[in-house]
This record gives structure tokens, C-alpha cells and sequence, in this order.
């Protein structure tokens, strides 16, 4: 009965805390794309023609975010009956989000106006011997480009 309890306490736990960090990731997230919002992302390979481009560098920035507790919990029972994993969906979109305000970052410290041929890729980290999800990594990467000034 002592194990049902600690379970039942890790699982309140890990669903209070996760809740909370979350939340301020979210929070967080939101306002530096706001601050971030005048640099360009473009999915493109190549700028257009008449783009007068005085420097490009390449430019990137990963993020590496945790599996909660009560997440895997939830994702444990989702596997039983199958379906949509929304428990994990939340991780992907923050370090997805999180990877590509890296890049903005980095692009804007290089003065760049805008980043071409974005590219994103993700790996999966497993914590555990039965090869449940510990962490997700999001690696951005693309060409950031400083326009020739008229």
C-alpha cells in the first residue's frame, strides 16, 4: 500500500511541476518571439534575384527538452490503446520553438536581416532500457543573410 502512495505522490508531483515549468517555458517563449519577431525565417533554398546580399553565414541553434514524470505516465497509457500522444506534442512544439529562437539569436548577432533554407531536425533520447522517450532534441539550422545596404 506504501508503493501506491509513492506513486500516487511522485505522480501529483510530477504533474505539478511540469504544469508549472511548462507554462513558464510557454510564457517565455512567446515573449522573445515577440522581441524576435523583425527577423525573417524563410523556408526557401535560395533568396530571390534581386536580393543585394553583402554577407551569409551559417547559423543554428538546438534545444533539448525533458519528459516529465506524469507525461510519461500519460504517454504509457496512450500506448496501450493508441492514438494521438498529446502529452508529448507540448514537448515538441517548445523545443522546436526554443531550437529556432537559438537561431534567431545567433542570426541576429551576426546582424543578419534574415535567414534562408531552414531546415529542422529532431532525435529522440531514450532514458530507459525498454527505450521509453527521455528527451527530445530540436536542431535548427539555416543561411542567415545581410543585405547590402543602399
Amino acid at each position: 500500500m506504501a508503493d501506491l502512495y509513492i506513486f500516487l505522490i511522485l505522480l501529483a508531483l510530477g504533474f505539478t511541476i511540469g504544469t508549472t515549468v511548462e507554462k513558464r517555458h510557454f510564457r517565455s517563449l512567446i515573449r522573445r518571439e515577440a522581441e524576435h519577431a523583425d527577423l525573417l525565417l524563410i523556408a526557401s533554398k535560395l533568396p530571390t534575384p534581386d536580393l543585394k546580399i553583402s554577407e551569409s553565414h551559417l547559423v543554428g541553434g538546438n534545444a533539448v527538452i525533458s519528459v516529465d514524470y506524469f507525461k510519461r505516465f500519460v504517454a504509457g497509457l496512450r500506448n496501450l490503446v493508441g492514438g494521438r500522444m498529446n502529452a508529448y506534442e507540448s514537448l515538441v512544439d517548445r523545443a522546436r520553438r526554443e531550437a529556432l529562437l537559438r537561431l534567431k539569436d545567433e542570426a541576429k548577432q551576426l546582424g543578419a536581416d534574415m535567414v534562408f533554407n531552414i531546415k529542422i531536425e529532431t532525435a529522440s533520447i531514450s532514458q530507459s532500457a525498454n527505450k521509453a522517450l527521455g528527451s527530445i532534441e530540436v536542431y535548427a539550422y539555416g543561411t542567415a543573410v545581410k543585405t547590402a545596404r543602399q
